[in-house]
């Protein structure tokens, strides 16, 4: 790379102005973001070693070329691609090397951070002398690494703490965070927060204020800040507390952030060398883990998603849309079209009390992120006043698409679509939030079914990042697409799904949902059945689920479900009477637990009494308990494959992950399903059909893909 020019193929552009101030700009040719793959650490080593001998530089800004990226670490394909403890230890060792360098560099360096800044982009940031971040809103700085299964190596576990101090450090680093410009400059990440429209003007100030001798915000040490982290007794109750925190959150299935705790004590405790030694055999040991690998294979499974909407195909400008049915569920349809898609929502009801709390359920979630300052109270006041009640169809003439949230009935349902094909244009795209009732059903008197398809929330909508979008057998491409997108801008994970009894996410849980009622009915307690599957690496047990889902709920897709599926998948008699007993679970404060102020308690044991079963298992076997509630789930995963209900292994996966938090160290329930052995999970189900019958039968589905070499092989 020469002076003032790139050489072709570069990555790095260095411009020196006679007043000695240089500019480093990193533009990857041919590439949407900057990340430090191979080729561009080698090439960063030869600028660093150059800069090594300038003496006509008196400060250095390193730049992105690219217009909403600033660095987003490292390449991880890379990371997916190595097995070899020494080839990794080779190639940290290689980047601390030259970050140290980079810090060591005879003049300043300020990092001008106007886009995404994350993992190593950080971390190169960190060995800065300044950084200076723009006010922009989508702009970002953090340390994901944690989510990919392995802890910041090149520096970030020793140089953060500094920076920041050490509960500053560990709220980022253990959680994978990026934080916004404002907090980024309140917690002294960020040296300076600059106006985006007068970014470059402002950054050559501060720089020529550096050089100058003269740059720099004086930082304050809170008294809090010195009590904890000041001395060894105040860290280790700092460090302590953040170990009980994420064991409380993983339960000890993440090793990254416990690792990551070593690392940053080491690095306060020993110094610098020591904290940088610990990063690398730290690394070493995660990124060949089983654990790092799964949490990579999830990050290009939605890689691989949010590319599916690059061009949008048929997918057609949503600039208005409305919410059929207010309530809780619409609310929360409602708040999020007003916040992520910033347009004008429609929010219709014929009840004025269920309007009334759409509206405030929305209020509330607004209200929500005012107090986490993710919106001023003048940004919050404007996009609540973007939804627009009404009794009526005033202004769905106007929209282009309706979410339709109304009750789970078929009559109901069809009644409406016919009043929105009045009501709309031609082209509005018309969804149903429905979480069961068949595409097909619902637009079966439709004029023109090809607009109707399915928009599957999953509630709380606020909190489930998964959208299933339902095409029915003929629903047109524009409308699947149409809302794929919308969810994609929304901030969901689409996965398009084919119509059918309980789509894909439903109909795979109801297996699950089906056995632990029926373990529940052998003797089984409830505390034991959500007590194995939460520790098998399930958000919640199973017991849990169908509270949070209600019981109501659950009863109705049950039979849904076994209609469809007839005896391999028949639930208890006595499961309706819950509901004949006003038990719906959370919403209506009594279900298999008990419930106060909102909040889950104890069991409630007079559900025993009520259903005419009791516990009688013991000391009931983890295994025998995992296998009975999974395998069903994995021998209709095969099926729902097989018939096309969803496209690929990988997208079932992200589905799963995504809509029912399937643990994602264990990488998708296909995944684990390979990772276990088609043939030994074969086998299992065959010892449970000698024990329960032939519902545990391996289906032709799942032989296929024993056959096949596993469900990626098979299923792609």
């Amino acid at each position: 790379m020469a002076d003032d020019q790139r050489t072709t193929g570069s990555a790095f552009e260095l411009r020196a102005g006679s007043d000695g101030l240089a500019t480093l700009t990193f533009d990857t040719p041919g590439k949407s973001v900057n990340v430090f793959g191979r080729a561009v650490i080698e090439e960063l080593a030869q600028v660093v070693e150059a800069l090594e001998e300038r003496n006509d530089i008196k400060c250095l800004v390193l730049l992105s070329g690219k217009p909403s990226n600033f660095i987003a670490g490292a390449d991880v394909d890379e990371i997916a691609r190595i097995t070899d403890g020494k080839e990794i230890e080779e190639a940290v060792l290689t980047v601390q090397g030259i970050f140290t360098r980079w810090e060591n560099l005879p003049f300043p360096t300020v990092a001008a951070v106007r886009g995404t800044c994350m993992g190593g982009g950080t971390e190169i940031a960190l060995a800065s002398d300044y950084i200076l971040i723009s006010d922009r809103e989508n702009v970002r700085i953090g340390q994901p690494e944690t989510k990919l299964g392995i802890v910041p190596a090149w520096g970030g576990c020793v140089r953060m703490p500094r920076k920041i101090g050490l509960t500053a450090a560990l709220d980022i680093i253990l959680a994978g965070k990026a934080v916004r410009p404002k907090k980024a400059f309140k917690i002294g990440l960020a040296d300076a927060l600059l106006p985006d429209a007068r970014f470059g003007h402002e950054v050559r100030n501060f720089a020529q204020a550096v050089i100058a001798g003269h740059a720099g915000r004086p930082r304050k040490t809170d008294f809090k800040r010195r009590l904890l982290e000041g001395n060894p007794l105040g860290r280790k109750v700092v460090l302590d507390q953040a170990r009980k925190q994420v064991l409380k959150r993983t339960g000890g299935n993440y090793p990254a952030p416990l690792r990551a705790i070593e690392v940053i004590a080491s690095g306060i405790s020993d110094g610098p060398e020591a904290g940088f030694a610990a990063e690398v055999r730290a690394e070493v040991e995660l990124a060949i883990s089983p654990v790092c690998k799964n949490l990579v294979h999830l990050f290009h499974l939605m890689e691989r998603s949010k590319r599916n909407g690059d061009g949008a195909g048929d997918a057609l400008p949503v600039d208005a849309a409305a919410v059929l049915g207010a309530g809780v569920m619409g609310g929360g349809i409602a708040q999020i079209v007003a916040d992520k898609a910033d347009v004008l929502v429609r929010l219709k009801d014929i009840d004025e009390d269920a309007l009334a709390q759409g509206l405030e359920v929305a209020n509330g979630l607004f209200r929500k992120q005012l107090r986490r300052r993710w919106l001023s109270k003048p940004e919050a006041a404007r996009k609540m006043a973007l939804l627009r009640p009404s009794l009526d169809y005033s202004g769905f003439g106007s929209v282009d698409l309706v979410v339709e949230a109304v009750v789970e009935r078929l009559d109901v349902k069809r009644k409406v679509f016919a009043d929105l094909e009045r009501f709309t244009r031609e082209q509005t795209i018309l969804a149903t939030n429905t979480s069961s009732i068949s595409i097909d059903l619902i637009s079966a008197e439709m004029e023109r079914p090809e607009r109707c398809v399915g928009m599957h929330f999953f509630n709380p909508v606020s909190k489930m990042p998964l959208v299933e979008v339902i095409a029915g057998t003929r629903t047109s491409s524009a409308a699947a697409e149409t809302v794929a997108a919308f969810a994609r801008r929304l901030g969901k994970t689409p996965v398009v799904v084919k119509d059918g009894p309980g789509f894909l996410v439903n109909r795979l849980l109801g297996f699950t949902m089906a056995e632990s009622l029926w373990l529940l009915d052998e003797g089984h307690s409830m505390e034991d059945l959500d007590r194995i599957i939460h520790d098998w690496g399930m958000p919640m047990g199973p017991l849990t689920l169908i509270d949070e889902v209600g019981i109501d709920t659950a009863v109705h897709v049950g039979k849904i479900l076994g209609d469809a599926f007839g005896d391999r998948l028949t639930f208890p008699d006595w499961f309706a009477k819950l509901v004949e007993a006003g038990r719906l679970g959370t919403k209506s404060g009594s279900g298999f637990y008990k419930y106060s102020g909102g909040k889950r308690q104890s069991p409630d044991k007079a559900v025993y009494e009520l259903l005419g079963i009791r516990p009688t298992v013991s000391d009931p076997s983890p295994e025998r308990v995992a296998d009975r509630v999974l395998l069903p789930m994995v021998n209709e995963a095969a099926r729902c494959l097989d018939e096309g209900v969803v496209a690929s292994a990988g997208d079932l996966d992200l589905a799963m992950i995504m809509g029912t938090g399937f643990p994602p160290f264990r990488g998708g329930l296909c995944r684990w399903a390979d990772d276990q052995d088609l043939r030994e999970l074969r086998a299992s189900m065959e010892r449970l059909v000698t024990e329960g019958g032939e519902r545990y039968a391996p289906s032709a589905a799942f032989d296929r893909a024993v056959e096949g070499g596993g469900f990626y092989a098979t299923f792609g």
